[in-house]
């Protein structure tokens, strides 16, 4: 069963990143291998200051479009792989070397990835 509350912010938070230049932005549904959340927004950013400026974005946005504060948010102080925890959602901001380092995708190669261009079009 799809949460589409969930998968609305997953896609919300997809789109803001990407229009505040984080690249590589993916929304996989992982809800039924992880049971504690159910999608993954994960992107990058080139460089530290852009890490802090899609986070601060993505949470001032969400929060003014949706009313949602994060239940916590942590790794601001590094920026280097900050984490936006929203419960139903879990938005995963990477510098890029850390990105490519840890490779989280490749973790959940076999759950659904959410177009989410498309589906926030629709």
């Amino acid at each position: 069963m799809i949460d589409e509350d969930a998968r609305d912010l997953a896609v919300l938070a997809a789109r803001i990143a990407d229009a505040e230049h984080a690249t590589e932005v993916l929304v996989l549904h992982v809800g039924d291998v992880l049971g504690v959340t159910e999608y993954f927004v994960v992107a990058s950013a080139s460089n530290r200051r852009l890490v802090n400026a899609v986070v601060e974005e993505v949470e001032a946005q969400v929060r003014d479009l949706t009313g949602r504060s994060p239940i916590r948010t942590e790794g601001v102080r590094e920026n280097q792989w900050v984490l936006i925890d929203y419960g139903d959602v879990v938005v995963h901001l990477f510098l890029g070397e850390i990105r490519e380092f840890y490779e989280i995708e490749r973790l959940y190669t076999d759950v659904p990835k959410i177009d989410w261009a498309d589906a926030a079009a629709s």
